[in-house]
């Protein structure tokens, strides 16, 4: 049954702004406030009512930052401020949530100003913030005019909180992923040896390259990267992106499920991602790539398993496939961990833990 409003001690309504839509993360993330008994509203900011002409406007923006003479990064935010001055008066809410970035949408300050005119909290799930680590200005550019507006600030990675925390002495707080419940399709026969769905990049490439012939990758940016793939590994490839039921189908077909973590996310020490919780959700065996917070969160060879490099990778992928047994006891166990902490139920708990301390 639904939580009440006083068992998590959050009153009012939740608004939503996904900076990140084209993900289903929000969407689950509401789903699960409301089976707490919070009233929830989501809006995907790219959705929403764009400002005048903003095409050609915003072309000015990209040029500067083109400009070897920049070293601010400028950027026009694509949505009309007056959509989300109206849906603040609509919702009336206690407490707004921005998923992923709000700078490409709304002016963080302009947000700030609107919060504090509606008189509701203001917080950030950091879950991309990884990403801009090799864009210099712009990464400066979320630190210092998008991070310092919130009340609080969860993110995916310890070693992303730790870092707000002593750079800027923000007040973030540890919030790894979670994931919804899948059922996975029934009677489907686990006719892949290894699946693999992400973007394209070359990190990927040269590990995907010792399994080359064994494993089959879905995701977009492949065929352009295309001169520096093997023909064995561009036969597994379907430049594709794949979420909900087809990613789901894909899954259930898999006898592994192998993640590996882009550059940047790699070269910060942390490999926490979306798909380690949908695998485990979904009740299948996890390969992925090693770092210190997974092994904080799962015990490794028993819950989920992890390689260090291409040489490891291709003995696991051939170790797990020859034994069976050992492949399906260590997803069960993992799964039941998820059911233990990892269902987006339990990682909101957690987040309003925080919100209401």
């Amino acid at each position: 049954m639904p939580t009440n409003h006083s068992d998590t001690g959050f009153k009012g309504r939740l608004l939503i702004l996904d900076g990140i839509g084209g993900v289903p993360l929000g969407r689950e993330m509401r789903q699960a406030f409301e089976t707490l008994g919070i009233e929830a509203s989501h809006y995907d900011c790219a959705d929403l009512q764009r400002i005048p002409m903003y095409g050609v406007r915003s072309g000015v923006s990209k040029l500067l930052n083109k400009w070897d003479g920049m070293d601010e990064f400028v950027h026009l935010p694509k949505v009309d401020p007056d959509v989300i001055r109206d849906i603040l008066q609509a919702e009336r809410p206690q407490a707004i949530l921005v998923i992923g970035f709000i700078y490409k949408f709304i002016e963080p300050a302009l947000l700030r100003k609107l919060a504090a005119q509606f008189e509701c909290s203001l917080h950030l799930y950091d879950t991309d913030s990884c990403n801009l680590y090799s864009k210099r200005r712009e990464f400066i550019f979320f630190l210092e005019k998008e991070l310092t507006v919130y009340d609080s600030i969860f993110s995916f990675s310890r070693v992303t909180t730790n870092f707000f925390r002593r750079t800027k002495g923000l007040n973030a707080h540890y919030l790894p992923f979670g994931a919804s419940t899948i059922d996975m399709p029934a009677n489907a026969e686990e006719h892949r040896d290894v699946l693999f769905v992400g973007s394209g990049d070359l990190r990927r490439i040269l590990l995907l390259e010792s399994i080359a012939g064994r494993v089959s990758v879905f995701g977009d940016r492949w065929e352009r990267n295309y001169p520096l793939i093997s023909e064995t590994l561009r036969a597994g490839v379907v430049d594709k992106p794949v979420w909900g039921r087809d990613l789901h189908h894909l899954m259930a077909e898999s006898k592994i499920i192998l993640n590996i973590t882009r550059g940047p996310f790699y070269a910060a020490e942390t490999g926490i991602n979306l798909r380690i919780f949908e695998a485990l959700a979904a009740g299948k065996f996890l390969l992925t790539d090693h770092c210190d917070e997974l092994a904080e969160l799962f015990e490794v060879g028993v819950e989920i398993e992890t390689f260090s490099g291409s040489a490891e990778l291709r003995e696991k992928v051939s170790y797990y496939l020859e034994n069976p047994e050992k492949r399906l006891a260590i997803a069960k166990r993992g799964h039941e961990r998820y059911l233990q902490e990892f269902t987006w139920q339990k990682r909101v708990e957690a987040l309003l833990e925080y919100m209401n301390a």
